[in-house]
């Protein structure tokens, strides 16, 4: 008897310690969840010079062969950070949003992740290890593919019912109740615990922007153009800022209708060299 026992617990002892050596190796990881499967976003900046009238309309020619609307819809929004902006080191976005058609308000919390050298397996594995993986149903994932740079985003998006039409923005100090009544546990335990709660009770907000959104279709996918006012850099005005863009869950579709877009952009000398970096100027210039 004494020998089965001692047999048994150098069995338990053994599997103990292969597990132990497993571990560090992946071999332990076989259940856990795989790398989320994001969709698509391309955009390209335009010249507003070329694209809008001398009263900021968007061109005829522009709207017919986008395939947009030539009737816009407004939509105010704002963003939140600290002073110091906190949340935006940590890849962090926080906005509040409202649609001149919907009786609601969006609130979207979005991780960003930069794609190096075009490898998003290296981003979307990296987000897998900080939580954010296919069993979240809560984030979406999708890819941002600019002019000459890519970006992986989570998205959680929460709406809070409200009885009124328009683009306005209520307080800030309403704003920021809505945004700590709803933060997602992944924001405020991020760096420590409640450190999201912490960084965005000392948040201000940084704006606000009504921008006009003309959308339609192009080539089978829905097609959006914005029209982004934001103030200058000397503080003394605003400057236009313009988006076009298209979503799509088909990779392939992507890169071969971000090749079309490209082209037709470029040939109408309507495009603008460069990625959109409306939210940081925002974040700088608010």
């Amino acid at each position: 008897m004494k020998t089965w026992k001692r047999m048994t617990l150098a069995a338990i002892v053994g599997v103990t310690a292969w597990g132990s050596v497993l571990a560090g190796t992946g071999l332990e990881s076989v259940s856990a969840a795989p790398n989320a499967v994001p969709s698509y976003e391309v955009k390209f900046s335009a010249r507003p010079e070329a694209v809008l009238t001398p009263d900021r309309q968007v061109r005829p020619e522009v709207i017919q062969q986008l395939g947009v609307s030539s009737t816009p819809l407004a939509i105010g929004v704002a963003y939140f950070d600290t002073d110091g902006l906190a949340l935006n080191e940590q890849g962090w976005n926080v906005r509040f949003r409202k649609k001149a058609d919907k009786n609601n308000y969006e609130l979207t919390f979005k991780k960003r992740y930069p794609i190096i050298n075009g490898d998003i397996d290296a981003a979307l594995t990296l987000a897998n290890k900080e939580g954010f993986d296919s069993s979240d149903d809560n984030y979406e994932a999708e890819i941002d593919w600019g002019y000459s740079r890519q970006t992986l985003s989570f998205s959680n998006e929460k709406k809070v019912s409200v009885n009124m039409a328009g683009p306005q923005l209520p307080s800030e100090q309403v704003m920021l109740s809505h945004l700590l009544d709803k933060l997602p546990g992944k924001l405020n335990k991020w760096s420590a615990p409640n450190w999201g709660k912490q960084m965005l009770s000392q948040s201000r907000s940084y704006g606000p922007v009504v921008f006009d959104r003309y959308e339609g279709q192009w080539q089978g996918v829905k097609m959006t153009l914005e029209v982004w006012p934001i103030r200058n850099s000397s503080g003394t005005g605003t400057e236009d800022f313009i988006e076009v863009s298209f979503k799509t869950a088909d990779r392939n579709v992507a890169t071969r209708l971000r090749a079309e877009l490209l082209e037709l952009l470029e040939s109408n000398g309507w495009l603008l060299p460069g990625d959109d970096l409306k939210t940081q100027l925002i974040l700088e210039r608010y």
